[in-house]
């Protein structure tokens, strides 16, 4: 800042409380205190105290593991859920000795149906959608879906305290709601949440997958106790996204649930994938038009810069992109090409570009839905590619039929 360094400026202007000061009398702030200010924000901390206490809190419990320390979770038979693999192996790293529980169904996309057989129903749509992509066929993913519920079923019969590790995205809330639904019916003694909507770092936070072993340890002393009006929202949230009407969840998204914070506005991010009103895209379509018509860029690329630049709430994996992206291709006319560089054939590496159409679309020239786009299905609502269907008002954060 005392150099005139165009790049300070910017810093302090995106996280400085007083950036108007800063930008019309930059020197009154190039200050080492006002400097240590705008580190911390970027961050994510508020101050620069609170910053040297994190810096110390994540220190001192790196000792404790280091040290071997006695588990954090002893003294109680305890189980712990999570919506994937990702954090089982830095659990044991942080020296947890619990069991481990991978509940990692993406609830938030394809059909999540009421009644007996949805289970066979989400089989066959992950083997279709992300069979290929995973290496695991049709019986592989069914056994899996039914282990993870049969681990739902038997969790407080076989352990006195259940953890629930889930984050604040769509993925995450959507499996946390039919975790809480479970257990609104059959509770284990104790039931504890860790649901972080942030963390501190240098890197946007998207998930507990990220965090080194220290931070679960930290995490796992801010943990919370589930309370009953938070089980039944989870069994409400759970028959709400299940029914073919998607107004209850834009309405529970509204109004929200204090003992629930991350929930609601994960289910307003879910709702937003049904079409607009605006232009009939899904708000992940809109996004990759968005990223797409700056400049072509491959399909990893792409991902990478909507989970760590545009999407207001990342959620999806990669594949979960690929699916979405394959859709888009096949529209009539298409809204995407593509064409590989080199002799490298790997997904991740086809460049993308927009059609003519593609720009139209985006434009709002032509409605996504007058293309044709292939039916989805979004829990219980089918998206049926064709107007009339149930729409996402953005205004007025409502859902209506047009």
């Amino acid at each position: 800042m005392r150099a005139g360094d165009p790049a300070a400026l910017r810093r302090f202007l995106l996280h400085h409380p007083s950036a108007p000061e800063a930008a019309m009398q930059p020197a009154k702030l190039a200050r080492l205190s006002e400097a240590q200010l705008v580190i911390a924000r970027e961050l994510g901390l508020p101050s620069w105290p609170r910053l040297k206490a994190h810096v110390e809190a994540m220190d001192r419990v790196w000792n404790r593991i280091a040290r071997g320390d006695a588990a954090p979770d002893r003294g109680m038979a305890t189980l712990h859920i999570r919506c994937g693999s990702d954090i089982g192996p830095t659990l044991r790293q942080a020296g947890f000795t619990g069991d481990f529980l991978e509940y990692s169904d993406p609830l938030c996309q394809g059909p999540v149906l009421d009644g007996p057989g949805w289970l066979e129903r989400r089989a066959d749509f992950l083997a279709e959608r992300f069979g290929a992509g995973t290496g695991q066929g049709r019986e592989e993913i069914a056994g899996r879906l039914a282990k993870a519920e049969q681990g739902l079923r038997s969790a407080a019969r076989s352990h006195e305290r259940v953890v629930l590790w889930f984050e604040h995205d769509s993925y995450d809330q959507l499996i946390l709601a039919r975790c809480l639904a479970h257990f609104a019916e059959a509770p284990p003694r104790r039931l504890e949440l860790v649901s972080p909507g942030h963390y501190p770092g240098g890197t946007r936070f998207i998930g507990l997958g990220q965090l080194p072993p220290e931070a679960l340890r930290l995490l796992w002393e801010e943990r919370v106790p589930v309370p009953e009006a938070a089980l039944r929202a989870g069994q409400a949230v759970w028959d709400m996204l299940r029914a073919p009407d998607p107004r209850p969840l834009a309405d529970f998204a509204r109004d929200g649930l204090p003992e629930l914070p991350q929930l609601a506005r994960a289910i307003r991010r879910h709702c937003q994938e049904l079409p607009w009103t605006l232009d009939g895209l899904g708000l992940s379509e809109r996004l990759i038009l968005q990223i797409l018509a700056g400049a072509p860029r491959s399909v990893g690329q792409v991902f990478s810069d909507l989970m760590m630049e545009h999407e207001p709430l990342p959620w999806m994996s990669d594949l979960i992109l690929l699916s979405i992206v394959e859709d888009m291709r096949k529209a009539e006319p298409s809204v995407l090409e593509g064409a590989f560089e080199g002799e490298d054939r790997y997904w991740a590496k086809e460049r993308l570009a927009l059609t003519p159409q593609g720009h139209a679309v985006l434009a709002g020239q032509a409605d996504w839905l007058s293309l044709r786009p292939p039916p989805r299905w979004l829990g219980g609502v089918l998206v049926p590619g064709a107007a009339p269907c149930w729409r996402w008002d953005e205004a007025s954060a409502t859902v209506v039929k047009a």
